[in-house]
Formats: C-alpha cells, sequence, structure tokens
C-alpha cells in the first residue's frame, strides 16, 4: 500500500509526527512518502500513488495550514482515502470531515494508523471504509504503546528547519524529540487536556536515545524535548538526559516544564544544567493570580517569580511564554506584564511574539465549561477553528492590534528583542495615558547584562 504522511507546520522542527508512524507502516510493508509543507512543495507523484493520505495536525496553526491544501489534494486524486491524525484533530473533527476527512485520529495515533492501513488493505479498494463516525478505530486513544525509533528518511535534512542561535554567528542544527505525550494537568486554554484528560504516556527510553542518536549522526549539536512537560515523569524524563550526557557529553537541549514543576522539582534543575540543558520553556501565560485561576494554570505570581529565582541560582535560563491578551487583561495589567519582565531581568528571554499572543479558544476548550466563557464567545468559525471573543474594553483589543503590527515590524527591521521592548512599552505607555507613549529609560535596560541568551529561530507558541 502507498501512504503519503503530510506535515504543514511543527514550529520549525521536523516533524516526530510523521517519523513515528513512517517507521510502524514501513515495517508492516507499506511504501511511504513523507512531505512537509512548511519546508517544501507537495510532490504531485506522491499524491497521484497514494491509496491513503494523512495530515498531521498537532496544532492550531497546522490544522488551518492543512484545511487550505486538502482540496488540491483530493483534485489530484479523488480515490485516496483521506486521514488527520494528531492533537487538533478530534476536536475539529466535523470541520475535518466536511474537508472529506474519512478517518479521524487522536492522541496515540501510531497504533490507530497501522489498524486503518491493515482495514485498507483488506478491502483491496482505494479509499474504502466507512465515512463519518462509523469508522472502528477509536478516534481518541489513550492506548500505551511501544513506540518504534522514528524513521525521518524522505524527511528534508536538519539544516532546513531551525537552529540554536548562540550569538554572534554560532548557529546550531536543531533536532526534536519526545519523551512523553500528554500531560497529568488540566490547564483550561490547554488544546492537551481535551484529548489526554490528566493522563500522559511515556517514550520507552531506549526510542528516545535511538531517535537522538540519529539526529546527532545527521548533525544535530542541540535536542528540543517536544514533551507537554517534561517533568511529568520526572524519572523518565532525567535518566534520559544522564543517558545522553553520558554518550554525547557536548549535546545540548532545551525543554518545556511548568512552573508548578519547576518549583515541585527543583532538585532536578542542577541535574538538568549538568547535563546540558540551555534553556526551560514555561507557559507562565500571566503574572495576574485572577487570570491565573481563570486558566487554572496551577501557579501564582509569586510562584513565577521564585521560579526564575531557582533558574538563576541553578544557572538555567527560564524562557517565559504568555498569553498575553485575554478577556480579563486590561491596559494597566498588559503594562503591569511588561514590567514584570522588565523587573525580573527576563527581556532577552522572551520572544518578541509573546508580547502580542491572543487566546485562542478552540473546539472541546476546558474554557467553555464556564459561564462567563460562553457569556462572551461568538459562534464557532470553522474556517478558523475558535470561538472568537471580543474584549469589553475596546480599546485593549485596538492596543493588541497595535502590538502585533509593532512586533512585526521590528521583526522585518531585525531590532533586537530590547528594540522591540521599546515600541511595545510606548504603546502600552500611550494606551493608559502615562507618559502619553514615553519610551523605557535606556539605563532601565542597560542594567540588563547582554550576555548572549540562546534561543531558537523559531519561536515557541501554541
Amino acid at each position: 500500500m502507498n501512504v503519503l504522511l503530510v506535515a504543514t507546520y511543527e514550529l520549525g522542527r521536523q516533524p516526530f509526527g510523521v517519523a513515528s508512524p513512517a517507521a510502524w507502516l514501513r515495517r508492516e510493508g507499506c511504501r511511504v512518502s513523507c512531505v512537509d509543507l512548511a519546508v517544501e512543495r507537495l510532490h504531485e507523484e506522491a499524491v497521484v500513488t497514494a491509496d491513503l493520505i494523512a495530515f498531521h495536525l498537532p496544532m492550531h496553526t497546522a490544522t488551518r495550514l492543512a484545511a487550505r491544501v486538502v482540496g488540491k489534494v483530493r483534485a489530484i486524486n479523488p480515490g485516496a482515502h483521506l486521514c488527520f491524525y494528531g492533537l487538533y484533530a478530534p476536536g475539529n473533527a466535523d470541520y475535518l470531515r466536511k474537508l472529506g476527512g474519512q478517518t479521524i485520529l487522536g492522541g496515540e495515533f501510531e497504533e490507530g494508523l497501522l489498524a486503518l492501513v491493515r482495514r485498507l488493505a483488506s478491502k483491496g479498494v482505494r479509499g474504502s471504509g466507512p465515512r463519518g463516525d462509523g469508522q472502528p478505530e477509536a478516534v481518541i486513544s489513550l492506548s500505551r504503546q511501544q513506540f518504534l525509533s522514528p524513521d525521518r528518511s524522505g524527511l528534508p535534512g536538519l539544516g532546513h528547519y531551525a537552529h540554536l542561535h548562540m550569538g554572534h554567528d554560532d548557529l546550531r542544527a536543531v533536532g526534536y524529540t519526545e519523551a512523553s505525550r500528554g500531560c497529568r494537568h488540566l490547564c483550561r486554554h490547554c488544546p492537551i487536556v481535551p484529548i489526554y484528560e490528566g493522563t500522559f504516556r511515556i517514550v520507552q527510553r531506549e526510542v528516545v536515545l535511538a531517535d537522538v542518536r540519529q539526529q546527532v549522526e545527521a548533525g544535530a549539536r542541540h535536542i528540543t524535548f517536544g514533551d507537554p512537560d517534561f517533568l511529568n515523569g520526572p524519572k523518565h524524563a532525567v535518566a534520559i538526559v544522564q543517558d545522553l550526557h553520558r554518550e554525547f557529553v557536548d549535546l545540548t537541549y532545551d525543554v518545556t516544564i511548568k512552573i508548578e514543576h519547576i518549583l515541585k522539582y527543583r532538585e532536578s534543575l542542577p541535574v538538568l544544567r549538568d547535563t546540558g540543558c540551555l534553556f526551560i520553556t514555561s507557559a507562565v501565560e500571566a503574572v495576574d493570580d485572577r487570570v491565573l485561576e481563570i486558566l487554572h494554570k496551577g501557579h501564582t505570581r509569586a510562584g513565577f517569580e521564585k521560579a526564575v529565582e531557582l533558574c538563576r541560582e541553578a544557572r538555567v535560563r527560564l524562557n517565559p511564554t504568555f498569553v498575553t491578551f485575554t478577556p480579563w487583561i486590561s491596559r494597566e495589567g498588559y503594562l503591569d506584564l511588561l514590567q514584570a519582565i522588565l523587573d525580573l531581568d527576563l527581556v532577552d528571554h522572551v520572544a518578541p511574539i509573546q508580547y502580542a499572543i491572543r487566546l485562542l479558544i478552540p473546539a472541546g476548550s476546558k474554557l467553555l465549561e464556564l459561564p462567563e466563557v460562553r457569556a462572551i464567545v461568538g459562534p464557532f468559525q470553522d474556517e478558523k477553528l475558535i470561538y472568537p471573543w471580543v474584549h469589553s474594553d475596546a480599546r485593549v483589543d485596538g492596543l493588541y492590534a497595535e502590538v502585533l503590527c509593532a512586533v512585526q515590524e521590528g521583526q522585518r527591521l531585525h531590532e533586537d528583542r530590547r528594540g522591540i521592548l521599546q515600541r511595545v512599552w510606548r504603546l502600552a505607555r500611550a494606551a493608559v495615558d502615562r507618559g502619553a507613549g514615553e519610551g523605557l529609560a535606556m539605563a532601565e535596560l542597560d542594567r540588563i547584562p547582554r550576555a548572549a541568551v540562546p534561543y531558537l529561530t523559531e519561536p515557541w507558541y501554541c
């Protein structure tokens, strides 16, 4: 059977979500082609010959991009069975079926794809099998899988993806892997929660090590662990990085960890540092305790400040991310967030796009369980894949639009993070009528050490 696995966008990473099922399906005897539309064109020959075409949907942006290309794929090969799989597939199942999707798979999707291939092969008919909700494969599977080492052959090389910027002209190739999926926690705005509901699943240690090994052989000098929270299984995670450090002493890596887990597992921070962790990404989201409670984040502003202190003491950089514009932020609150970033000496640790992140409320979001959220959202918009909302203070929505433009303009002009913060600060000050757009005093920025802060050339966001 000919299978085409399609990725559309995965934050500048070589897609694990394509490489992993490719290994399963090739072991089954399938002829698997892979295409990553983020860095290459659609291979028309692979579309024409495919019996099964499966789109990986790990995030909101990837899903919207996939929706744009599905029509072209179906026009080229109307007889192929069309599957959508990944985190964003189940919640958008109705819309994806309108686009022609015949099978929807979420959660632990490798076994589902394998079952689908076997079902299609047994029918001996291209595109065969039930449509809609009648598929025999579970739409969401949380089974404990024995993973295979991802097969990355056929994907563009690591040079086509995001690099690690170490300062000056030091750019390093970056690999990407996952040591676990799902999450123990129930943050209301998180897209993982409606699928995993507090469950997480590990990728076996030998599989992770083998995957990193093959990427190092392909030129990776740094690895991004894409786990929703690297310390959901702290013993599993620590054992992996210790093994990696013994084998590749110069290899560095980054991870994502909740503030709550940084505080709970603070003794792990020196271990991460000593095994090559350059930075921790943490979804802080807000510095307003009321907003943090609504999002059910599990930490407070004081906890965030303590986590910054702990990471600094352990000499592991903390790179916070934010959902800066929510229905509950005020103009004064936005300025307070900027001031907190400044006070905590995090200006160089915050990717500028974080100043302009607006809350998305997708299908199935746990935020919709709150009456105050249901009261402010409009009807679901299929093409945007969100429930739209408008802030009660139109000036906040205006500030968001201005900040987004300022960030984009600063990036277009290749301004550094301090320069872009200056732009954003002026807008925030003007929005609250304090200083009429007065900028930050350069001395206030210059007091922050200018040592190079490593960062990925493709910024992280949900």
